[in-house]
């Protein structure tokens, strides 16, 4: 694997179909912009890079504000399972780890300190982290739940969720209905709910303390979420799981 070149360019209006002796790796940096190899269209934005094979007709346009590294190379010795992924599929989603190689990379760059040598030894993790399986949604909403479940007092914003699990709010929004029936803020009311409920049985925690754990702003929020539940107070809620809980023996 040799790499021939790099640098940082920004693309506008269609200047007509290219091609060149040499492989290349598109890595946007920001911005977007909609590229066609060999008839193949397909858009790219940070996280979604593309490879553009030795020999191969293609273009590039965008109408707004837009920058990617270009890295001109020549990928001989590479894996052939990579080499023919890359050719068969040159639109590529990035992990997070080639994400952070892309704008650590793009940083050297814009300051002038990548040396062709820096660009060498870089070049082949990008490459072993684009061989990578990025996770698949649903994976990412089973991290983004554990931790929830494991953090309830954190402000959950949708905002915070879908960044945590790496998606677009919009997209978040669709994985909650997809997979448990339910938006965002519903589900995360059911789980404050949940847990607020088994702390109020178990923990001898104040009721706001409970509060505090499970996320509620304040004591009366908890209040207002468990009559709406189960038409009671969280302080009669503990006292009927008392009295009706296991006896001893």
């Amino acid at each position: 694997m040799t790499t021939l070149d790099f640098s940082i360019r920004s693309y506008g209006a269609d200047r007509g179909p290219d091609s060149h002796s040499f492989d290349q790796l598109v890595l946007p940096l920001s911005g977007a912009l909609q590229l066609d190899i060999a008839g193949q269209g397909g858009r790219l934005a940070v996280g979604r890079a593309a490879f553009v094979l030795a020999g191969t007709s293609h273009s590039t346009i965008s109408d707004t504000a837009n920058r990617s590294i270009i890295l001109d190379l020549q990928l001989a010795g590479l894996a052939p399972q990579m080499a023919e992924r890359l050719a068969r599929t040159p639109f590529v989603s990035l992990t997070p780890a080639a994400t952070k190689l892309i704008d650590y990379m793009g940083l050297m760059i814009g300051e002038g300190r990548a040396t062709p040598a820096t660009v060498a030894l870089w070049t082949p993790l990008l490459v072993d982290a684009l061989a990578q399986t990025p996770p698949s949604a649903a994976s990412r909403l089973a991290r983004l739940t554990a931790q929830i479940e494991a953090e309830p007092a954190l402000p959950w914003t949708t905002t915070m969720m879908a960044e945590r699990a790496a998606v677009s709010v919009s997209r978040l929004h669709a994985l909650f209905q997809s997979e448990l029936g339910m938006s965002p803020r519903a589900w995360l009311s059911e789980v404050r709910l949940r847990l607020a409920r088994g702390w109020l049985s178990t923990s001898p925690a104040s009721i706001a303390e409970i509060a505090h754990r499970c996320g509620y702003g304040d004591q009366s929020a908890l209040t207002r979420a468990m009559r709406r539940a189960t038409g009671m107070t969280p302080a009669a809620y503990r006292r009927q799981e008392r009295e009706t809980g296991p006896k001893g023996q």
